[in-house]
């Protein structure tokens, strides 16, 4: 194993940058769901054995899976008052190892565990690993071999039949191998002022403001008409970047030659022109600016965001004087952003365990539909036919949003999303195609010149790569 990933982490080495996906390390304080929910899977508690460890290790770059594992995995008796350790009611420990994505931090240092895993004492190797969607791929190798598969751990299609199609599909193998599973899902929607809204458009009611930004060109309209209100269409270079790239025609990478998709084409003209107009603040995804702008003095008409975004980062921005002053629609096109999956660590001593964790907070349609329904998470979680129930409850709403039940408009999204053009060099590719034209979006270079810098900073950070082909 530890051959095989060093000539992985060697092939495919990922630069940070502006992390997309629940990969913002924005933390939020755990919810309190008022008791932790029962599994509704055939998931046995788990009892304290002489054939598995006493501690479980889990590691992750911030807190959002710690406070969900904490606050709805039914076996949890105590947590540290650092939180640094959980305690599960048959004795065992839960160590949280958290390490940041800055300059790619998380990855550097899962690798070089996972690369000492074999070596490790029972105690300190890892059970349980955290993936995002961007370098998931790089994980769930069959020839890299780190993540278990999970029917190795005794966890059946049937389990996760209730699960989004492509939350199987961006962590399964070459070999058709599930190796990771998550408990949410990221469709992605488009969160606006309603006080802005209103002032623009004349109305906040979400399908009116959807007929007005229905495609791209009624949304650039939208755009000039906000900018002689005084206000930004949007915060800076990257808000729309997901919307189009998650939307290519084909991978980043086929071979050894990077194509540049004409959908990324389209976002940089966007861009370009929102930067001239000044239909943007120009300010860079989570910078305090681009924070700043979501909050009550901001005057920005709206954000595209996916599940985990709202909840996770927009309510903290946008603090206590937001709540209501937002509402979603579904955009000028369909998206997905990110999410977070569980993987298990080849050579884990607690496989058991693993699994029971997997089946309660991923596989158990009660306990994911608890998360949705606590009004202080609201997560778009991995049960189509628990989001269909919410989504048809007349009761249901967000405070947050003004009354609306955004989940109904998550859950028209959430079936269309294809990850069948993702490569392992998304990551990067993504990273370095927004870093690149900065200076073109500002004036500084011209646009061949940001072309020629996207060449040479990702055939340096990918030598195997040989050309760069653009529409």
């Amino acid at each position: 194993m530890k051959k095989k990933l060093v000539s992985v982490i060697l092939a495919s080495v990922m630069l940070t940058g502006t992390l997309a996906g629940c990969g913002s390390d924005a933390s939020s304080a755990p919810a309190d769901n008022g008791g932790n929910a029962n599994a509704d899977t055939q998931a046995v508690a788990p009892a304290a054995s002489g054939d598995e460890g006493t501690v479980l290790n889990i590691w992750c770059w911030n807190d959002e899976f710690q406070s969900r594992f904490n606050d709805y995995y039914p076996d949890v008796e105590a947590v540290s008052e650092d939180k640094s350790t959980t305690t599960l009611k048959n004795g065992i420990t839960v160590k949280w190892t958290i390490n940041p994505t800055t300059d790619n931090n998380y990855q550097n240092k899962l690798d070089e565990a996972l690369m000492a895993q074999e070596g490790a004492a029972a105690d300190d190797k890892i059970d349980i690993f955290l993936l995002e969607a961007d370098y998931a791929l790089k994980y769930v190798s069959a020839d890299v071999d780190v993540a278990v598969p999970l029917s190795e751990l005794g966890i059946t299609a049937d389990d996760v039949a209730d699960q989004y199609q492509y939350t199987k599909d961006i962590v399964s193998d070459a070999n058709g191998e599930q190796r990771a599973t998550s408990w949410q899902a990221a469709p992605g929607l488009f969160a606006y002022r309603r006080s802005i809204a209103k002032d623009v458009l004349g109305t906040d009611d979400p399908e009116q403001v959807q007929t007005a930004l229905a495609d791209w060109d009624k949304f650039n309209e939208v755009a000039a008409q906000a900018k002689d209100k005084g206000y930004f269409m949007l915060s800076g270079y990257q808000d729309s970047f997901r919307a189009f790239s998650n939307n290519v025609e084909k991978p980043w990478v086929e071979g050894t030659t990077v194509t540049v998709d004409s959908n990324i084409m389209s976002w940089i003209e966007q861009t370009k022109e929102f930067t001239d107009k000044g239909y943007n603040h120009k300010s860079s995804l989570w910078s305090d600016t681009w924070a700043q702008d979501q909050g009550v003095d901001g005057q920005v008409f709206g954000f595209f965001y996916s599940t985990w975004g709202i909840n996770f980062t927009l309510v903290g921005n946008a603090g206590e004087a937001g709540f209501g002053d937002w509402a979603v629609c579904q955009g000028p096109q369909p998206y997905y952003w990110g999410g977070t999956w569980v993987a298990a660590a080849r050579g884990t001593d607690n496989p058991t365990l693993v699994k029971d964790v997997m089946l309660k907070l991923t596989c158990s349609k009660d306990i994911m539909k608890s998360m949705t329904e606590n009004r202080d998470i609201q997560d778009y979680t991995n049960t189509v036919s628990g989001m269909q129930e919410i989504a048809a409850d007349p009761d249901f709403k967000s405070e947050f949003l003004g009354g609306q039940n955004h989940i109904a408009l998550f859950s028209e999204v959430a079936p269309t999303i294809d990850m069948s053009n993702v490569s392992p060099y998304d990551q990067g590719c993504n990273e370095q195609i927004q870093n690149a034209f900065g200076d073109y979006f500002d004036g500084n270079i011209d646009l061949d010149t940001a072309k020629t810098n996207f060449e040479t900073a990702i055939i340096e950070l990918y030598p195997e790569l040989t050309e760069v082909v653009w529409p």
